[in-house]
């Protein structure tokens, strides 16, 4: 019996032993990797212009002790090896799910990454890796995209102008808004100077910028600034990419009754013009005395934009409110879709501002009698 007892403990040491041994030899990182994509297909095609999604799917990768598995997709030029790629990102689901959906804006910024152009067309390379710790795979099968990029950029909320060429200067933190005049489109009113100049989405040094070349934006960079001291609209179309600019030459308020211009409003900044301590007197009709009134923008020396009011005739605004103030492009006439003056303006010293800017709601209008 005891020989029997002494060979039970010896077997059982053995198996312990092996046991061990084993144990100490499995590697719990040991993970298999990607060997097959399934969507989208090789060579599918992409036009990014809408606003829509990609879907990507891929195998399952096995690991000897069936525990969790990390994705990340990566991106590669058409020729790429994937020894530096482009873009990697983590699969949905924080990288623990076989599948990731990318927005299209954001499918977008890898091909340009990928070197290809604003409006053109390229082919991208991409394939799965697996994880689990520190261990990751090789990449073991690829697959071809096409993308049609847009040419134009995704619409920000915001737009600034900064850099020294600008009426605030270097200073970041000081740059102007441009005024959202559309749904892709953006313009300020500003002085420009010689010197560099950039739009930027934020006040923040992180934040996505453009330059200009050829009338058109183009992401990262600085312009150089050909004017020395005008008064500039700059135009941006984010949904072309399209740039346009006009030299604000004056900018006059013309009184009806006299066919005439009464004053020119002097640029102050901020996207303001305005004339201090001006005698403005009613024309005496027959039927009382009148008061309308409108403004005319001279551009590019020869150029012109009036603008008044909504309405195509007013009454006097003593009791009005901000609307009736907002200044709107109107065409070329003598009286349609003039101002009034209050009445408190008649035979009295006045000054007049046209806010042109970020900071209201409309273009608008002042006239405070002093």
């Amino acid at each position: 019996m005891k020989t029997i007892y002494n060979l039970l403990i010896l077997t059982l040491a053995v198996i312990f032993t092996v046991s061990c041994e084993e144990e100490n030899t499995f590697s719990i990182g040991d993970v298999n990797p990607v060997n097959d994509l399934y969507s989208p297909e090789n060579d599918a095609f992409f036009d990014l212009e809408a606003a829509n999604s990609v879907a990507f799917e891929w195998a399952a990768s096995a690991t000897s002790d069936n525990g969790v598995v990390q994705y990340e997709v990566y991106f590669d030029t058409e020729s790429g090896d994937f020894s530096a790629p482009i873009y990697r990102t983590a699969s949905d689901g924080n990288g623990l799910q076989r599948t990731l959906t990318m927005e299209f804006s954001q499918l977008n910024k890898v091909a340009g990454l990928a070197g290809i152009g604003r409006g053109a067309a390229g082919k991208l390379k991409w394939s799965v890796v697996a994880t689990r710790g520190l261990n990751a795979t090789s990449v073991q099968t690829t697959r071809l995209m096409e993308v049609q990029r847009p040419a134009g950029f995704p619409v920000p909320n915001e737009v600034f102008l900064a850099g020294a060429a600008t009426e605030t200067g270097a200073d970041l933190a000081a740059a102007r808004q441009f005024k959202k005049t559309g749904e892709s489109t953006f313009e300020i009113y500003t002085t420009m100077n010689a010197g560099e100049y950039f739009i930027t989405e934020g006040r923040a040094d992180d934040a996505q910028t453009y330059s200009i070349a050829n009338a058109k934006m183009q992401e990262g960079g600085t312009t150089s600034s050909s004017f020395n001291g005008e008064t500039v609209r700059l135009m941006i179309d984010f949904s072309n990419g399209n740039v346009a600019t006009q030299i604000i030459n004056t900018v006059e308020l013309y009184f009806s009754p006299n066919d005439e211009y009464l004053f020119e409003l002097p640029y102050v900044g901020g996207g303001i013009w305005k004339v201090e301590d001006q005698l403005i007197e009613f024309r005496q009709e027959s039927w009382g005395r009148d008061e309308r009134y409108k403004f005319r923008f001279t551009y590019n020396t020869d150029q012109y934009q009036w603008y008044g009011s909504i309405n195509r005739d007013n009454s006097r605004p003593d009791s009005a409110g901000e609307e009736f103030w907002y200044m709107f492009p109107i065409e070329e006439s003598r009286w349609d879709y003039t101002f009034k003056f209050a009445t408190a303006v008649d035979n009295a010293v006045n000054d007049v501002s046209v806010m042109f800017n970020a900071e209201v709601p409309e273009y608008t209008h002042e006239i405070v009698p002093q």
